[in-house]
């Protein structure tokens, strides 16, 4: 006969409770607990038939779009489209859904605390401006967490995230082989672990084609449209050398500097080519359409919502890190 719930508090030095809110996927206890006492129940052989047919825990699952410097907006279509897929999976899955901000300031702290104290069963934390040492102040959350668009070493935690080195690589191994040229780099001013990844891609496309790094020109630009706009703008006023052909951070970037070019006489893709990164809606209807890597936003909500659920029904834990593919998309600015 299988060990009761009543013997298994008893066995572990927990409380009843406890042992009933991590048999039952309910907030109040922390990961780790949960893990101890579905991986004790496991080995004890515990009825998990009693609790199959439950109905989902009462409660929300959260998505936290967290914002550190500006570079994530909630309206954006990127953004959006993360949501849709969010949305679309809970509401599938029967589970109710809050979409909220986080700041990174001195405030971060009690923001979290409010989260942990509301009816939150989850998380889907969107850390695309997130650093490693952001993220303690989530360690101390007692429920499953899945992050979306980032990956860190050295936090035990699920990750969904878009393959940001396949697509940059992809992106300017086009470039070149249309081309013929040395590619220039439109990388973001701000600092943001997708966009290192999307570096590395870059760099490793140029050296796959034998040509030296250190000549591609880069250009720092603001990560929007209107920054990127200004930014280049200035870049041809200080008449600074120009490439051939660009790979942009993302289309927000690529389509600010494609903006200024145009106004100072360049002809796309005729004198300077440009690539983007994202699929944006308005880079099929800019002029001219805007070549650019697409990645499956509303899929990749989805997934992280399906892990968040599966996480709150979850025996036991064992982190998982999921990339994305990306594809390319050929326009005309190439």
């Amino acid at each position: 006969m299988g060990i009761t719930a009543k013997e298994l508090a008893k066995r572990l030095s927990l409380s009843e409770a406890a042992v009933s809110m991590a048999l039952n996927g309910k907030p109040g206890v922390s990961t780790a607990t949960r893990k101890l006492v579905l991986e004790a129940a496991e080995k004890y052989g515990y009825d998990f038939t009693r609790i199959s047919g439950r109905q989902n825990a009462s409660g929300s699952i959260y998505f936290a779009l967290y914002r550190k410097h500006g570079a994530v907006v909630a309206d954006t279509p990127f953004f959006s489209e993360l949501s849709e897929g969010i949305q679309q999976k809970c509401k599938e899955k029967g589970f109710k859904l809050n979409i909220c901000y986080l700041y990174g300031d001195e405030s971060l702290q009690e923001q979290v605390a409010e989260i942990s104290y509301s009816d939150c069963i989850g998380l889907i934390l969107l850390g695309t401006e997130m650093r490693p040492e952001d993220m303690k102040y989530f360690s101390s959350l007692r429920f499953p967490i899945v992050l979306l668009d980032v990956y860190f070493n050295s936090v035990k935690l699920d990750c969904i995230l878009i393959n940001n080195l396949q697509g940059a690589f992809l992106a300017t191994d086009y470039l070149i082989s249309k081309t013929k040229k040395q590619p220039g780099y439109l990388h973001s001013s701000y600092s943001i672990s997708n966009f290192e990844e999307r570096a590395d891609g870059f760099y490793k496309a140029v050296r796959s084609h034998g040509m030296s790094p250190s000549k591609s020109l880069v250009h720092l630009l603001t990560p929007s449209i209107d920054g990127a706009y200004a930014d280049m703008k200035a870049i041809l006023a200080q008449k600074e050398e120009l490439a051939p052909c660009y790979f942009a951070d993302n289309d927000l970037i690529a389509i600010g500097a494609m903006k200024a070019l145009k106004q100072a006489g360049y002809c796309i893709p005729g004198d300077i080519a440009l690539i983007g990164f994202d699929n944006l809606p308005m880079s099929s209807y800019i002029e001219p359409t805007l070549t650019t890597v697409n990645v499956p936003k509303a899929y990749m909500g989805e997934l992280a919502a399906q892990r968040l659920i599966e996480l709150l029904h979850a025996r036991q834990f064992v982190p998982v890190k999921i990339e994305v593919h990306t594809n390319l998309v050929e326009r005309r600015s190439v």
